[in-house]
């Protein structure tokens, strides 16, 4: 199994189940936001952004480091006005996954670590928009 798609497969699974985050986002957390259901593009959401993966070969073992990104989506009244809900989410995503002990099947977790948060609002000046990245590495069966 390619070590990217499992690392952000067990990640995503992790925050599916986490009664802090799903108070906020619902089921809305996806790999890709469906482009045909209108009530998944309701604020706020989770999805995946973008990955990269580079040779972290050590002695005999054959390993990758693995930088990938959640956005969060929030816009509306209220908090999500500002960048004060998108702000609370992205905390919780950073505290769900800091330093997390992710269960893949395949592959070996060594560490994974939050390594920056970037909130902006979006050209429209409407979307508030919270990028989490983390950094893995991930020895490989």
């Amino acid at each position: 199994m390619d070590p990217t798609y499992e690392l952000q497969l067990a990640a995503l699974d992790r925050l599916r189940v986490m009664a802090e985050l799903v108070a906020f986002v619902d089921n809305r957390i996806f790999d890709r936001v469906p482009e045909d259901d209108a009530n998944a593009i309701r604020s706020p959401y989770v999805s995946l952004g973008p990955t990269s993966a580079a040779p972290a070969d050590y002695d005999c073992v054959d390993g990758l480091e693995i930088t990938f990104q959640i956005d969060v989506w929030s816009w509306g009244a209220g908090e999500a006005y500002g960048s004060v809900e998108a702000r609370k989410i992205a905390h919780v995503i950073r505290t769900a996954l800091h330093k997390a002990d992710l269960p893949l099947t395949v592959n070996a977790l060594v560490t994974l670590r939050h390594v920056l948060t970037r909130v902006i609002r979006e050209p429209d000046g409407i979307i508030n928009h919270a990028a989490i990245q983390f950094m893995a590495e991930v020895e490989i069966h």
